[in-house]
């Protein structure tokens, strides 16, 4: 915008100025005059034209960001969801290399979810699902990463761990407050979580590898019965279990 008034503003002033002097000419002035003010008008519409591009050109990134977003985060808990996990992965498994560290993928599964869904209507389960990521995220550290997989399926990497007890003691704080009541629809509700863990890279370097290997290991924690955590090894069996009071 302002080259374009940069460029029309001295030349109208020339034609403004040499019109106004004396001239023998015939209708020079007056020819002057005019050309001044067709050339303001098209400065008037190059700057509305400037404008108008600028507010698309914003509106077009404003879109482009928000789809971004969109792509990346679970629309009803606001968690990331797999494709941010994938990318944040690859940078939490090169600072846990760079600092001699381990990472724990913890595999979280709701107990008692589809009961409460049934019960209370999906608008009430979706309501749990947004009370339980609030509560996974207020137990991470802000170097850690808690996502919404689907469902009421969740994901935690826990990252710079020196010992794999820090991953039973992580998975259990977890089940302690997910374990807590929730008020739903006016009324207690209680549900559990089941957890299976695979360290990394105890147990592998690639992302699918982990999870399915901590799926694995929650199936077994289920097994065994509800609010349980189970650790898996190397060969995709869980090593041990222990019920979670």
């Amino acid at each position: 915008m302002a080259s374009v008034i940069l460029a029309v503003l001295p030349t109208v002033a020339a034609m403004l100025a040499h019109a106004a002097s004396d001239h023998a000419e015939r209708f020079h002035s007056e020819f002057f005059l005019l050309e001044a003010f067709l050339l303001i008008a098209v400065g008037l519409m190059s700057l509305q034209s400037a404008a108008h591009l600028y507010v698309s050109a914003v509106e077009h990134l404003s879109t482009k960001q928000d789809m971004a977003k969109l792509a990346r985060y679970d629309p009803l808990t606001g968690l990331p969801n797999r494709l941010l996990v994938r990318e944040a992965f690859q940078e939490l498994f090169s600072f846990s290399r760079r600092s001699h560290s381990q990472l724990a993928i913890h595999y979280v599964d709701l107990d008692g979810f589809k009961a409460v869904n049934d019960r209370y209507g999906h608008p009430a389960g979706d309501q749990l699902l947004v009370e339980v990521a609030s509560r996974l995220t207020a137990i991470i550290r802000s170097a850690d990463l808690v996502c919404r997989l689907g469902g009421d399926e969740f994901l935690i990497i826990q990252s710079d761990i020196r010992h794999r007890d820090q991953a039973e003691l992580l998975a259990r704080r977890v089940i302690k407050q997910v374990g807590e009541p929730y008020e739903i629809e006016g009324a207690a509700v209680r549900i559990t979580a089941s957890i299976g863990v695979a360290m990394v890279p105890e147990c592998g370097i690639e992302l699918d590898r982990l999870i399915a290997c901590a799926d694995g290991a929650l199936y077994m924690s289920k097994a065994q019965g509800k609010a349980q955590v189970m650790l898996c090894d190397p060969d995709d069996e869980p090593i041990h279990g222990r019920a979670v009071a």
